[in-house]
């Protein structure tokens, strides 16, 4: 069988940095430092559990005294005039926080249909169109409160729709009421990555396309001037990250004053990526009239503290401890040494012969190890990483989406964001370090309802990190020791030699089977 692994030599080399190399880390995009007010981490408002909707806990006796002590308090550390401090003195108590937990038998069929929401004609004709006919289950629970103005926290993770509901959400809105400021943008999305933002983008075009509302996304990577442009026109709806959005609020090209409608999506992966000062800093600037709709694939505690500051009387969606990766995602563990692990991908792209397959791996390096040696044998492959420029970036995702390059290599970093329909196999060629990463991972499959496949490669180094993911989504992954006929064997030169000779020569000798670098 030794004919059928990987040379020792050379996988160590590239494997290696999974204990000597840090995780890659995404540089921040540029912006003038902005000092947000910190969180009264004591503040009852903050720590609060929320109370269920099925069993209401005991209403507490409202203390007047006590409540604007507080409310002082709150502003005076998030600033005066700044959401979140309010406290209704008008009721014999504070906003009940709601909490209902959603268990769905199928992750994509609730028995909802669109059409008995009472949508704008123009668009539930898109909605038509696109063949959004059911709700998913997150659409049914938010859609019926959040299009009659309600706040809402919800947990669900990539593919289960969430970004249809907060559109048509906000395009509901904006179809029914009228302009408060000639250009100032009615509503506002913040994404925690370009790809994200212009995915949004995307869909707002999508179910907008039979009205006359306008959709702008401005991020990082691209024409400043370009970007700047497109503000001075009347802004509908604004998508953006939060390093470039701050960027034009500092230089008064953006006023988030007259905003009716503010969506913060993923936010659990703003904090991952440091961006909490900046959401802070944007929604401290909304008009505090606003609808706020919260969404994230994990309900973490800052999460939680994030959205009992910054929206009122929400209604929280939980999809149920047990569904948080969705059901209809097939996955195994094949337990394998760092040899075997790319003769058993090799195998498994042949056998399986997926039409679109996402390769996550946990560095930089071992990203660029695979890329060489996918495309020396013979795979269509791209690779990207945090560090590769936005135009190529986007140059690869769209060769991927057509089909051009069969297999895309990324690291955690790179794939945020990513919005891939068809993708039939997700790879952890590395068992990744965070639990939530894993969610992430394979929620680029099985979208929509549709089938899909994700296995991991457990080597001895990485196998520690599994019982870890297997508590956080409830449920053992399925486990297989693959026999010899599980291999096929590695047809690609030896990668140390191959990088002494990117050493020598340049970057560029050497690189077949598609695009990417790192």
């Amino acid at each position: 069988m030794s004919e059928t692994k990987t040379d020792i030599s050379e996988t160590n080399a590239a494997s290696s940095d999974t204990s000597s190399t840090a995780p890659e880390t995404r540089a921040p995009e540029t912006r003038a430092p902005e000092t947000a007010a910190p969180e009264t981490a004591a503040s009852d408002a903050a720590t609060a559990p929320m109370t269920s909707a099925f069993v209401r806990e005991p209403e507490p006796v409202f203390d007047a005294a006590a409540a604007l002590r507080e409310a002082t308090l709150q502003n005076r550390n998030a600033g005066a005039g700044k959401y979140g401090a309010v406290i209704d003195f008008t009721t014999d108590r504070r906003p009940a926080k709601m909490h209902r937990e959603v268990k769905p038998e199928s992750m994509m069929e609730s028995g909802v249909a669109m059409a008995s929401l009472d949508l704008p004609e123009s668009v539930q004709r898109a909605l038509d169109d696109l063949g959004f006919t059911q709700c998913t289950p997150i659409q049914a629970e938010t859609l019926p409160l959040a299009l009659n103005g309600r706040d809402i926290a919800g947990q669900a993770q990539t593919g289960t729709g969430k970004t249809a509901a907060f559109l048509v959400t906000i395009f509901k809105e904006l179809l029914e009421s009228e302009r408060l400021h000639p250009t100032a943008p009615r509503s506002v999305i913040v994404a925690p990555t370009r790809e994200l933002a212009l995915q949004i983008a995307e869909d707002g075009d999508s179910i907008g396309r039979y009205t006359d509302l306008n959709v702008v996304s401005v991020y990082g990577g691209m024409d400043w001037e370009k970007q700047a442009r497109e503000l001075e026109a009347p802004v509908d709806v604004l998508v953006g990250t939060p390093g470039r959005m701050m960027d034009y609020m500092k230089r008064g090209l953006i006023d988030l004053r007259h905003v009716q409608v503010v969506v913060i999506d993923e936010a659990d992966r703003m904090f991952d990526m440091g961006f909490v000062q900046d959401i802070r800093f944007i929604l401290s600037r909304c008009n505090e009239e606003r609808q706020t709709l919260l969404f994230s694939a994990t309900f973490t505690f800052e999460v939680m503290r994030l959205a009992r500051r910054f929206t009122r009387d929400a209604w929280e969606v939980r999809i149920a401890p047990g569904e948080v990766t969705a059901s209809s995602v097939e996955q195994k563990v094949y337990h394998v040494g760092d040899r075997e692990k790319l003769p058993l991908l090799l195998w498994a792209l042949e056998s399986l012969n997926p039409h679109r397959v996402l390769i996550f791996v946990n560095t930089k390096r071992t990203g660029d190890y695979l890329h060489f040696k996918l495309g020396h044998n013979n795979q269509r492959v791209g690779y990207i990483s945090g560090d590769i420029g936005q135009v190529r970036r986007m140059k690869l995702i769209e060769e991927f989406k057509a089909g051009e390059i069969r297999l895309l290599v990324a690291t955690d970093v790179a794939a945020r964001g990513l919005h891939i329909e068809d993708v039939d196999l997700v790879v952890n060629y590395d068992v990744p370090n965070d639990a939530e990463d894993y969610v992430h991972r394979i929620g680029r499959t099985g979208r929509a309802g549709a089938k899909g496949t994700a296995i991991m490669l457990a080597d001895d180094r990485l196998v520690e990190n599994l019982p870890a993911i297997e508590r956080y989504i409830d449920m053992r992954i399925p486990h297989e020791f693959p026999g010899d006929d599980m291999f096929v064997t590695d047809q690609a030169p030896s990668y140390r030699k191959h990088m002494a000779g990117q050493r020598r020569d340049g970057p560029d000798r050497g690189r077949p089977g598609g695009g990417g670098g790192g």
